[in-house]
């Protein structure tokens, strides 16, 4: 299994970017996606998270409200749109695949990831 981020880019402050994660290969109903984002300097940070059947959705509070994270109908693809957009959020962001059918904000818990796509919020 191989997971590809992109999306990312260049966007004013309060525009939006909506993030894509492909996902090849074969993978299990139990499973969690998960968002992530490290800026300069910095340690690698929870943003989102989904349940694989998609009906379950977590949130670090500095996003709440203006990330939403979903799944594509062909079960090979999650999104994460944000909008409204700050500074704050400027950061290599990554997808992750957790194998197991509980939530976790830790990266450490997380089985394989994807190589990072950058979003670059302008002032």
């Amino acid at each position: 299994v191989q997971l590809q981020a992109s999306g990312g880019g260049l966007v004013q402050a309060g525009g939006s970017l909506r993030l894509s994660c492909v996902i090849s290969g074969r993978t299990s109903s139990t499973i969690h996606m998960g968002w992530f984002r490290q800026a300069p300097g910095k340690e690698r940070e929870f943003v989102a998270a989904i349940s694989w059947s998609g009906a379950n959705t977590y949130y670090a509070g500095s996003v709440r409200g203006r990330f939403t994270i979903s799944r594509g109908n062909d079960n090979d693809e999650v999104y994460l749109q944000m909008n409204s957009l700050n500074p704050e959020d400027t950061a290599v962001y990554y997808c992750a695949m957790r194998n197991s059918p509980f939530v976790s904000r830790r990266r450490s818990e997380y089985n394989l990831w994807g190589q990072g796509t950058q979003v670059t919020v302008s002032s």
